[in-house]
C-alpha cells in the first residue's frame, strides 16, 4: 500500500482550491474580494505555484463555508462520531443534525410526554421550515388552520406565518426538522 506524503498531500491542494472555486461559479477577482487574499496569489496557491499556510487556508475556508480539513484532503483521524450537543428551548429539545453556518439547517426536536396536551401559543419568525414526523402525533398550528399529522407525514411552510408545534394527545413526538433562510424550499425529486 502506497503511504502518502505530506508532500502529495500539499501538491493536491491547489487543484481542489481550483475545483472547489469553479464549482461554486466565484471568479478569482469575486474570491480575492471575499478572502482579502489577492488574486495573484489565489491564482498561483490553485496553480501550485504557491504552497498553502494557515493565514492563506482560514480565509478560504470561511468563505467556502467548509471545514479547513476539506480544503487540503486531510485523512480523516480520530473518532468518526459526531457528538452532538442538545438544545432544550420552549420546553422542546432539539438536537442539531447539521453543523454548518448559513444554508440549511436539520434538527431531531423531541417533544416531551406531558399530562395534558399545551395550549397554542403561535410565533413568527424568518425562515423557511419543512418537518417529517418519526413518532407521535403532532399538532401543527400555522395561521388558522389546525393540523394533525401522524408519523409519516411531512408539512412545509413559511416561518413568517403564525405557527406552532406540540402534541396532539400529550404523548411524546419526535420530528425531523429542516430549517432554512427565507425563500428557501425543499425540493423533492423522484
Amino acid at each position: 500500500m502506497d503511504q502518502v506524503t505530506d508532500d502529495d498531500v500539499l501538491d493536491a491542494v491547489g487543484p481542489r482550491l481550483r475545483a472547489l472555486r469553479r464549482d461554486r461559479g466565484i471568479s478569482l477577482a469575486a474570491l480575492a474580494a471575499a478572502t482579502g487574499v489577492s488574486q495573484s496569489t489565489l491564482s498561483r496557491l490553485e496553480s501550485g505555484q504557491r504552497r498553502a499556510t494557515l493565514e492563506l487556508l482560514l480565509p478560504l475556508a470561511r468563505v467556502y463555508d467548509v471545514p479547513l480539513d476539506d480544503l487540503v484532503g486531510a485523512p480523516r483521524t480520530g473518532d468518526p462520531r459526531i457528538h452532538l450537543k442538545p438544545i432544550n428551548r420552549f420546553g422542546m429539545t432539539f438536537v442539531p443534525l447539521s453543523r454548518r453556518p448559513g444554508g440549511v439547517h436539520a434538527f431531531k426536536m423531541i417533544i416531551p410526554a406531558r399530562p395534558a396536551p399545551l395550549e397554542p401559543t403561535p410565533q413568527t419568525h424568518e425562515g423557511f421550515e419543512w418537518l417529517y414526523v418519526l413518532s407521535g402525533r403532532l399538532r401543527l398550528v400555522l395561521g388558522e388552520r389546525d393540523l394533525l399529522l401522524p408519523p409519516g407525514e411531512a408539512a412545509e411552510f413559511d416561518t413568517s406565518l403564525p405557527h406552532w408545534l406540540g402534541s396532539a394527545d400529550g404523548g411524546a413526538v419526535e420530528l425531523l426538522i429542516l430549517f432554512g433562510q427565507q425563500g428557501m424550499r425543499v425540493h423533492v425529486s423522484a
